[in-house]
């Protein structure tokens, strides 16, 4: 994703960034964003593990399985 920024874009968007919110503002945001990330990790193994544990089970029949079931009834 990041392979074409290079070392060059990445010290102008750092500089940039120093420019706009300042150096005490940057630690800050810093760290909002990692938590940020952190926390989104952490939701998609919660939400990735429970996809894990529901395809173990026995699955309710889907829509497409209950129209086959009503018409092959009549």
């Amino acid at each position: 994703m990041f392979q074409s920024i290079g070392i060059p874009g990445l010290i102008l968007i750092l500089v940039i960034a120093l420019i706009i919110f300042g150096p005490k503002k940057l630690p800050e945001i810093g760290r909002a964003f990692g938590r940020t990330l952190t926390e989104f990790k952490g939701a998609t193994k919660g939400l990735v593990s429970d996809e894990d544990k529901g395809e173990g089970e026995n699955p309710d029949l889907t829509t497409v399985e209950k129209k086959q079931d009503k018409s092959g009834d009549a």
